[in-house]
This record gives structure tokens, sequence and C-alpha cells, in this order.
């Protein structure tokens, strides 16, 4: 049985464990061979998956919404220089959107694709442009799928500072609304009083609970507050 892979090379090509190659083995999903001591041999064109339905190429633009829509045309002319001079079959998704927003309708287009098993290969011009926050989740599905991921990293240091700054307010903003509610008034009077009584903490020594100061008062409400929020 010359040219046969073990368990142990199996499962290193297939990126599974030795354990789950086994299981596959009895359910029948990969076939192996047995020596003579009853031990497993596999064949890497018998167990490697078989190549997918579809040789569709998807290359994804974004922007964020204070970009110029000049700037959205560079990036899918970048990619589409990019697919045909390697005559892949390509289809440009395009968003324009916070790098933070989960639920941009390009995305979830493409989210689609890959989950469907539709699409081959994923061109980017940066990681950043999925997500700002989770691009890397996305990246293990399309492992998981078996999505090629090409990252043309083309270099545009300014922008990607700009994009940086709109991303960062709109993650401050989300966090400040969840964390404290600063949508809700009351709130928003009760954190101002907090940072007031932060400020003057350390001037006063009494931790006597009858003896609270309206500004303590204020800090345990907006305490409570933040905790049902």
């Amino acid at each position: 049985m010359k040219n046969l892979l073990s368990i142990q090379e199996a499962a290193q090509l297939l990126g599974v464990s030795t354990k789950t190659v086994r299981r596959w083995d009895k359910a029948g999903k990969i076939e192996a061979m047995r020596t003579p001591g009853g031990h497993r041999r596999f064949e890497a064109n018998a167990i490697l998956p078989k190549p997918r339905g579809s040789s569709l190429t998807v290359a994804y633009a974004r922007i964020n919404t204070n970009q110029s829509p000049k700037d959205l045309k560079q990036q899918v002319k970048l990619l589409e220089t990019y697919c045909k001079d390697r005559d892949w079959s390509y289809q440009i998704i395009k968003d324009i959107g916070s790098g933070v927003n989960y639920k941009n309708k390009g995305l979830i287009s493409l989210l689609e694709l890959i989950c469907g098993e539709k699409i081959e290969r994923l061109v980017l011009t940066r990681k950043d442009r999925l997500l700002m926050l989770g691009a890397d989740l996305i990246l293990t599905l399309c492992e998981i799928m078996g999505v090629e991921v090409v990252i043309i990293n083309s270099p545009e240091v300014e922008k990607i500072e700009e994009n940086l700054d709109e991303d960062i307010q709109d993650i401050v903003i989300l966090f400040r609304n969840h964390l404290y509610g600063m949508s809700n008034p009351t709130n928003a009077g009760l954190f101002n009083q907090r940072e007031n009584f932060k400020e003057g903490l350390h001037d006063d020594d009494c931790s006597c609970s009858c003896h609270l100061s309206p500004s303590r008062v204020g800090y345990q409400q907006l305490l409570k507050n933040t905790q049902e929020n």
C-alpha cells in the first residue's frame, strides 16, 4: 500500500483531528482501506473535497458614509482590474456604510453567498473593508466553507486613518449608548453627577451610608439605572 496516508497524515491534510477522521470513516463520509494489521490508510484524492460547482469570484468594496463616491469607484476599479488580469469570472458587491454595521446590505448578500457555497473566491483591497471589528470571524467562515480569500492590500495610509477615525467614533457612540443609555435624559444627567462625584471622592472621608451627599445619592441611582439597561 504505497503512497497511502496514515490516519495522522490524513487528519493533517484535512485540518481535523484523528478522532474526526475515524468518525467520518465510520459514517461513510470518507473511504479508508485497511492494512493486514487493521490500520486505516487513505488515498489523498479520495478524501479531499471535490471542487465546488461554482467558480465565481466575489470582489467586495465598502466606503464609509462620509467618503466620496469617487473613493468607491476607485476601489471597484482596482478590484475589477485585479480580477480581469487573472481571467476570473467575478461579481462586484458594494456597500456604503459604517465599518461597525453588521447589517450592511452588501455584507449580508456576501455572507449568504459564502454560506450557500456559491463562490470560490473573495477578493478585498483590505481586510477592514469587511468590518472594522469582526473581519477575522468572516475570514474564518470563508476558511471553513472552503472560500479562498485574496487581500490586495492597496497602500492608502491617509484614507485608512480617515476611515479609522469615523469607525472609532461609531464604536464610542455604540458602547456609550449601550452602557449608559445616554439617549435617556435622566441617565445623561446622572452621568454628569457621577463625574462631579468622582472629582470630590477623595476629599470626602465619610463612608457612612446615613450621611450620603446628594452627589452620592445620584451616583447610586446612576449605578442602578446602568445595571437595569
